[in-house]
């Protein structure tokens, strides 16, 4: 999975590329990351990437030219399957880069235009979707997740300002995702979450492969909260856990870890308890225990 990210803070993506499991599974070559400036696709001294609202009003909003060529020059690099560095005098967040130069730069004199002109007539086989991070997208979830992991990547675009020239989403985006209703000064902690989330279901990216299944949201739990996990010590300032837990009987267990999953879907969550249940994803014992609490 390839995921190319334009952002005026490329730095930021150092995170996903560098630590816990997604670093790992980067470093294992389970997927790649390119994050691209769109300062680097402007023409006057100042690298200008925004300017202000036609009809007036507060704020800045980033202009379309730059984030189109970007977007373009992104596309063109997927079709190449070569070393971006090398083909398009741009750095990436890669491990053959040092971490000291992650910022997405182009030679000094490089011609933007003339970059994208001389990749204008590649076409990447399976296009990439563009999507864009916005409160107008759709609210992303585990399905999401799963989809983006099993795919061969996407391109993300990290708005910033006070939002994006309209021309460009209609020109060049293919879908619009959120984190949920609330607004972040930027797209860059929600791509994060993302990348997070789809990165840790790739096959091997995760020390034990079965982990995932257990996570709340997952099919294999019918899309409920995971249960409460304990470890040790057994009793701490009097609270002990679980017997059950301790029997060595895996079927009592799981039927245990299955009740808890249940009740605290149905306090925390019950929203999804309707959707298992609308789904039909809900045995006559989860029912039958479920209506016991009810007692």
């Amino acid at each position: 999975m390839r995921i190319d990210v334009i952002t005026l803070f490329p730095d930021i993506f150092s995170v996903v590329r560098d630590t816990g499991v997604t670093g790992r599974a980067h470093a294992q070559g389970l997927w790649d990351l390119h994050a691209w400036n769109p300062r680097e696709f402007t023409h006057d001294v100042h690298r200008t990437v925004d300017d202000r609202p036609y009809g007036g009003g507060p704020g800045m909003v980033m202009m379309a030219e730059p984030l189109r060529q970007a977007v373009h020059t992104i596309q063109a690099a997927r079709a190449q399957k070569e070393s971006t560095p090398h083909a398009l005098n741009h750095k990436t967040l890669t491990q053959d880069v040092p971490r000291a130069e992650i910022r997405a730069d182009t030679d000094p004199g490089t011609d933007p235009d003339a970059q994208a002109d001389s990749t204008a007539n590649i076409k990447p086989k399976n296009k990439p979707p563009v999507i864009l991070l916005s409160p107008a997208g759709k609210r992303f979830s585990q399905s999401q997740a799963a989809t983006l992991a099993a795919s061969e990547g996407a391109i993300f675009v990290c708005g910033r300002y006070e939002g994006i020239d309209q021309r460009f989403i209609d020109e060049c985006v293919d879908e619009q995702w959120s984190l949920g209703d609330f607004v972040l000064s930027g797209g860059e902690i929600a791509a994060l979450a993302m990348i997070d989330s789809a990165v840790r279901l790739i096959p091997g990216a995760l020390n034990h492969g079965d982990s995932c299944l257990q996570d709340s949201f997952q099919d294999s739990i019918s899309g409920l909260l995971d249960s409460p996990h304990y470890t040790r010590p057994e009793s701490l300032d009097g609270q002990v856990v679980p017997p059950v837990l301790l029997s060595g009987n895996h079927a009592h267990i799981a039927r245990w870890r299955r009740e808890q999953s249940l009740v605290l879907t149905a306090k925390q969550r019950p929203d999804l308890l309707q959707q298992a249940r609308e789904k039909g994803l809900l045995t006559k014992a989860d029912e039958k225990f479920l209506a016991s609490l009810e007692q």
